[in-house]
């Protein structure tokens, strides 16, 4: 594929990246490679497309700020390769990156910078046993293909795609049709030892015979499956660790595992870029001291809690939300150490407030809830003062010094983790079992350090959650309450606020009941998402109120408000379409001031734009002119005025969806007016993530046979 060719025969762009990032992985050598572009507004950093790897791999690397301390971020924000030739020199440069992946490979990060922007980047993996420095051919081939992927990117017709995961390719892997088949297997079955074939996901994809019978286990039953789930005596974590092992590094190893009641076998794991192949063999020479098994092993144990700390503590860091918080605990945390019931409490007033609760009955939390800080009742307060968890193996050992709290909740085993931040206690988490449970150290260890992580995600959580709910409040306050109703006129209004972050909306909406038969409906968008657009938001509403009740024309009202903003010398401007019904009259007067046109459809369900020749944004100068447009208002036509949220999406083009929504707008049969708002906002946004606040105000005239004599 030469520089900035798309696939002939209808390719699309993201066919051309994914080939492009197959055919890199290829020239380079490497066994793994990930093509990340950067999404606006935030940006951020998106995983668009992965090749030699499982997509449940990335989870943790999908999305990532432009300013993460990860290599691929470095390498866009500093137009530079970056070039990490071992697990050593990851762990120094890159801790967290090496704490996620503690394999061994060699790893390069190389920005895509075309001739009008960096679009992203991309990274490759080689196997753990390639050479420390990468060689200055290596340098050329990756350097190289970068610029073949930019330069596809500058001169595609239209933006790249964002999908919601990574598209997978598969690399091609050279295969000898003559020698496969039932030859094949009747070889394998005249061997003494096992054959087992992974896919990349860890999937059973051929069991030989003699594989069968070491595993104990009929092939039918293992196939599709993944052994740590099909064997139990495989399920620990430390097993699965040695598969993700052998993905990652694409080197051999070998462990060993009990086969209940006393028969061990090795497992020798070789993987490529299809998956991999695996030999099981019995231990013939054991030594004096065999294996212990997985529960009693030393070395294993933190291999796996190493391994949930490390994920736990990314999917941490992904909590929003209180609530998010307590459902992490419930889903992943009392999973991983098998508890069942967890209470997590929150300082609130110098008493723990129960914020999430998980396996206890409902009179338990009630007698629970909003303990004193220093409550001796239950271990929560002693915890909370000396900063140090406690484990208490059995009713009995909680008894000792809590005699009454046993008898509560009728659990048999507790952990009380204190959550506390530079000295400052911000809760309490407790996990709890329904039978008596040993903490082994590695346990111990890692639910303290897990306590801290839940500490700085709950207090996160709470401050989140109290300006989300300030910023909902006056949210609530800005934008009018109820609608006035009017003889003859049907409206429906709906807001959407943008599906990311804590500021507030500019968008704002009005009817105003100018007398009996005459209304303004105003819509308009202040610029940015802050406390000072709220502010001014409600400024501008407030003059258009003022001015229209006043009995000023539609481009006088858009022409002395626009003067109060310059003289407030607001730095903000605002887009603004005001548009007055005379309903008795059937006419339509409208002024914008850089607004999107609004929508016009008629009685017989034709939808067409509203040609309106707008004025400036609000707030451009001092002295300004906004012209009017004149349309006649008729009997059943809906009006459809809205944000640009409505229509900009990233990466396509706002005529386009204009279009459309005038398609779905017309297509629609519902007379509901309510309907209809909603429709249009789901046909937009089917998620109801949008990326720009969206706001829609519908108005319908009905009736206007009854206007006055002679008109």
């Amino acid at each position: 594929m030469r520089p900035g060719d798309l696939p002939q025969g209808g390719g699309s762009l993201d066919d051309a990246l994914g080939t492009g990032l197959t055919d890199v992985v290829r020239r380079t050598g490497a066994v793994i490679g990930g093509l990340y572009l950067i999404e606006e507004p935030e940006p951020m950093l998106r995983l668009v497309a992965l090749c030699g790897l499982p997509v449940e791999f990335a989870q943790t690397w999908r999305r990532l700020p432009m300013t993460a301390p990860v290599p691929v971020a470095d390498a866009i924000r500093d137009d530079r390769l970056v070039w990490i030739g071992s697990q050593d020199e990851m762990s120094r440069r890159y801790p967290i990156t090496a704490a996620v992946l503690p394999y061994r490979f060699a790893l390069a990060a190389v920005p895509l910078t075309g001739v009008r922007r960096c679009w992203g980047g991309i990274v490759l993996m080689w196997s753990g046993d390639h050479p420390q420095e990468a060689s200055p051919r290596e340098r050329g081939h990756l350097i190289t293909s970068a610029h073949r992927l930019a330069r596809l990117l500058d001169d595609a017709p239209g933006p790249p795609g964002f999908p919601e995961q990574p598209r997978i390719w598969p690399l091609e892997t050279v295969r000898h049709p003559t020698q496969t088949g039932m030859a094949a297997v009747d070889y394998l079955e005249r061997l003494p030892e096992g054959a087992v074939a992974l896919d990349l996901e860890g999937r059973v994809t051929f069991v030989s015979g003699v594989a069968a019978r070491l595993l104990g286990r009929p092939a039918e039953q293992l196939l599709g499956a993944r052994p740590w789930q099909a064997l139990h005596w495989l399920d620990d974590p430390a097993y699965e660790d040695q598969y993700r092992t052998a993905v990652v590094s694409r080197t051999p190893l070998s462990f060993d595992a009990l086969r209940p009641p006393d028969q061990w076998l090795t497992f020798w794991l070789h993987p490529d870029s299809s998956g991999i192949s695996v030999r099981v063999t019995p231990c013939t020479e054991q030594s004096a001291d065999p294996p212990a098994p997985p529960a009693q092993r030393p070395a294993a144990a933190p291999t796996g809690r190493l391994y949930q700390l490390v994920h736990l503590a990314a999917a941490l860091t992904e909590t929003v939300t209180v609530r998010d918080v307590a459902a992490l605990i419930v889903d992943q945390i009392l999973p991983a150490f098998g508890a069942q019931g967890m209470v997590l409490s929150a300082v609130d007033a110098g008493r723990l407030k129960i914020t999430g609760h998980h396996g206890y009955p409902e009179d338990t939390i009630e007698r629970l809830d909003a303990l004193p800080l220093d409550t001796d009742l239950t271990p929560a307060g002693q915890v909370l003062a000396s900063g140090v968890p406690a484990f208490f193996a059995g009713p009995d050992d909680m008894a000792r010094n809590h005699p009454r709290a046993p008898r509560i909740s009728g659990k048999q085993a507790w952990a009380f983790l204190p959550l506390i931040i530079t000295g400052r206690p911000v809760g309490c988490c407790i996990l709890s079992y329904d039978r008596p449970h040993t903490f082994t150290a590695d346990e111990r260890a890692v639910l303290t350090s897990l306590a801290a992580l839940i500490a700085q995600a709950l207090d996160r959580a709470r401050l989140y959650d109290s300006q989300h709910r300030l910023v909902h409040e006056l949210q609530q306050v800005l934008l009018p309450r109820t609608l006035p109703t009017l003889p003859g006129l049907e409206v429906a209004a709906r807001y959407l606020p943008a599906g990311h972050g804590l500021d507030v909306s500019g968008d704002f909406y009005d009817l105003l009941r100018l007398d009996d038969s005459t209304v303004a409906a105003v819509i308009g968008d202040v610029e940015g998402h802050s406390i000072a657009a709220a502010t001014l938001m409600g400024q501008v509403r407030t003059a258009i109120h003022a001015h229209a009740s006043a009995g000023a024309a539609p481009d006088e009202v858009l022409s002395r408000t626009n003067r109060l903003l310059a003289d407030l010398e607001s730095d903000l401007l605002v887009a603004c379409l005001y548009a007055h019904l005379d309903l008795a009259h059937g006419r339509l007067t409208l002024a914008s001031a850089g607004h999107v046109p609004p929508l016009l459809l008629d009685a017989r369900h034709r939808a067409r734009i509203l040609d309106i020749e707008p004025g400036p944004l609000l707030g451009i100068g001092a002295d300004v002119h906004y012209p009017v447009t004149a349309a006649p208002l008729l009997d059943g036509a809906v009006l459809a005025l809205y944000t640009d949220g409505l229509v900009e999406k990233p990466g396509r083009d706002a005529a386009d969806t204009t279009s459309d929504l005038l398609k779905h707008l017309a297509d629609t049969d519902d007379p509901d007016l309510d309907h209809l708002a909603d429709s249009l906002v789901h046909h937009a946004w089917p998620t109801g993530q949008c990326t720009d606040d969206v706001t829609v105000l519908l108005l319908r005239a009905v009736h206007n046979h009854q206007r006055l004599p002679g008109c």
